[in-house]
């Protein structure tokens, strides 16, 4: 019987090369490699231990994040050069690098990845590959479906394991001492700000119906919808005022006085954002609001991300791509949609995945995952919290609500 989460595991085993003879032969290349990303670190440093023994530092000509590596093996660099950050976590999954705390690895590669340019992409065939299995995994209603199942429906019981009591998967607003959960809760008060009291609500992706429960409770009646079947049998059973459907964005037809979406749009995928504010324009009343929270990818460095197929989408959230704001925004006020107050909270996410990594690798410790994730599984996941955290903490990602008019 296959352990829960193979689908996930076995996405992302096609991206990039795998290394054998091929590192040794190119040995004398390595140096070269290390060079250039010294020559991209315009601040921090990797303080790394090379195969050899020897230790090098790369950067460490300005302040900023420093972190310490031990390359065990030349074919990391082989995978790097060749998967990207796919096939850094090949290396990582294979043994062939560590770090003690590879958090401020990724938030260094992130902050200098305007100067590091295409150093740590995938590159040629490999390139082509990646973007070619993305392209299979891209959102039609059908494989929109499967994308979902693929990692909402790895079990509640898996999400409830190490979520807050809240259930909420997305990003909390302004983290402090009084916790996760108040962080999320006051989140959820920040998008009501936004709509102030309507009488009829949409949500689009309503996870395991937190905020739609919410909005309920503040008398709305609300519509929620989702394609996951683990997600809506929870919602269903934990808030029965609210109207759950299993639907499609794209098959809508309503009018609502507000419409609500917490980081759904990051797994459409860039073809389908025009049809995601198609939606948002013709489920709205005239006059009516919608509240979006999204996640987006620096400017600077978008359209290189998009080139290629990264580590999150290889193996985490199959057809999914960040938002790129000016285009988004410009999607939006072309269907007459104003955009307006625009908050971005990019270190707030980066203490939500850090709470998320404590409290699954205390669920992991106690023995509170449910069974069938073995242990390479439970990697993979960790990984996931601590690449994400560091691209947050890096400034080249960040999450943002925006509230989006529609005249009347």
């Amino acid at each position: 019987m296959a352990s829960r989460g193979a689908e996930l595991l076995d996405a992302g085993r096609h991206f990039g090369a795998r290394p054998g003879l091929f590192a040794r032969l190119l040995t004398p290349g390595f140096s070269a490699m290390l060079d250039r990303i010294d020559r991209g670190l315009e601040t921090g440093a990797i303080h790394a231990r090379l195969p050899d023994g020897t230790h090098r530092t790369l950067g460490g000509r300005a302040p900023g994040f420093e972190c310490r590596v031990d390359l065990k093996d030349w074919r990391a660099l082989v995978r790097l050069g060749t998967g990207g950050s796919a096939g850094w976590y090949q290396a990582w999954e294979a043994g062939e690098w560590d770090s003690p705390d590879p958090v401020p690895l990724f938030a260094l590669f992130m902050a200098n990845g305007v100067s590091l340019g295409e150093t740590g992409r995938a590159k040629g065939p490999w390139r082509m590959a990646g973007a070619a299995l993305h392209w299979l995994k891209r959102n039609t209603r059908a494989q929109a479906a499967r994308n979902i199942h693929a990692h909402y429906d790895l079990g509640n019981d898996f999400y409830a394991a190490w979520l807050d009591p809240t259930m909420s998967y997305s990003s909390a607003y302004r983290m402090s001492g009084d916790g996760l959960e108040v962080a999320q809760r006051r989140k959820w008060e920040r998008l009501a700000e936004r709509l102030g009291q309507p009488e009829a609500l949409l949500e689009i992706g309503c996870g395991w119906g937190g905020l739609a429960g919410h909005f309920a409770g503040q008398g709305a009646q609300v519509t929620a919808i989702s394609l996951s079947d683990e997600q809506l049998a929870f919602a269903r059973q934990l808030h029965p005022d609210v109207d759950f459907r299993k639907a499609d964005y794209r098959d809508i037809a309503g009018q609502f006085d507000a419409i609500v979406s917490v980081e759904m749009v990051e797994a459409l995928g860039r073809r389908y954002w025009p049809a995601f504010m198609d939606c948002v324009a013709r489920n709205l009343k005239p006059g009516g609001r919608a509240a979006i929270q999204f996640i987006a990818m620096q400017e600077e460095l978008f359209d290189g991300y998009a080139r290629n197929a990264d580590f999150i989408q290889a193996y985490v959230f199959p057809g999914g791509l960040l938002i790129r704001t000016s285009e988004f925004r410009a999607l939006a006020e072309a269907r007459g949609l104003e955009w307006r107050d625009q908050e971005d909270f990019g270190s707030d996410y980066a203490e939500t995945l850090k709470a998320w990594r404590e409290r699954f690798d205390a669920a992991e410790r106690e023995g509170r995952l449910p069974k069938g994730f073995d242990p390479r599984f439970c990697r993979l996941w960790r990984y996931y919290l601590q690449y994400c955290e560091g691209g947050f903490r890096g400034g080249g990602i960040t999450v943002s609500q925006v509230t989006l008019v529609k005249p009347a």
